[in-house]
């Protein structure tokens, strides 16, 4: 494990986090979601969306403790392009909003019962519940947005957040697995109230 100082650790948690801010930013008059050629619609769409920005924080934490769990990022990455592909071709994703709030659920439970899948179950379950989240930026993107600026956009994004999950999850694993756990019961309770919601 590197030995990193703790305000570089803060620094490393921190900096992803700041990504949350892109919203207000994005509020003032004369700002659109299609500004940049798309990019910076895509990069807020994950961000701006509590179910999706918590459900890529939580698949970050859970791909910690997971058998390949370096390359989840890449896979939620993937999942999303092939859901956006999906949209993008007019292929309807049947209940995408329940999917998105179900893979929250579903992950948050994972991640509170530190439950390990071996590695293809636990790839397959990355890409079908990020096939959800993808289905609905690309459903979403802007009208006259460039595809590959507002692609580049939510790409870096679903990386970033899912990196920060996963340096959060593996600072908990180090330190207490009982805060990590309680983390998994709230992200699985804020899951089941978009379920039912």
């Amino acid at each position: 494990m590197l030995n990193v100082t703790p305000s570089r650790r803060a620094a490393l948690v921190a900096a992803p986090l700041l990504l949350l801010f892109v919203g207000s930013a994005l509020a003032h008059p004369g700002h659109d979601h299609a500004h940049g050629g798309g990019f910076v619609a895509g990069l807020a769409h994950p961000l701006l969306g509590p179910d999706h920005l918590l459900a890529m924080l939580a698949v970050g934490l859970w791909s910690r403790h997971q058998p390949g769990g370096g390359l989840m990022p890449l896979l939620a990455v993937a999942g999303m392009l092939l859901g956006a592909g999906l949209a993008w071709s007019g292929i309807a994703l049947p209940g995408v909003e329940f999917g998105i709030a179900l893979s929250l659920l579903l992950v948050g439970v994972l991640i509170a019962a530190l439950v390990r899948l071996p590695s293809l179950v636990g790839t397959g379950v990355i890409l079908l519940f990020m096939l959800f989240h993808g289905h609905a930026h690309g459903s979403e993107m802007p009208l006259g947005a460039s595809l590959i600026a507002y692609l580049a956009g939510f790409t870096l994004a679903t990386l970033a957040i899912t990196l920060a999950g996963r340096l959060a999850g593996g600072w908990l694993m180090a330190r207490d697995t009982r805060i990590l756990r309680g983390l998994g019961v709230v992200l699985a309770g804020v899951g089941a109230l978009f379920v039912v919601g």
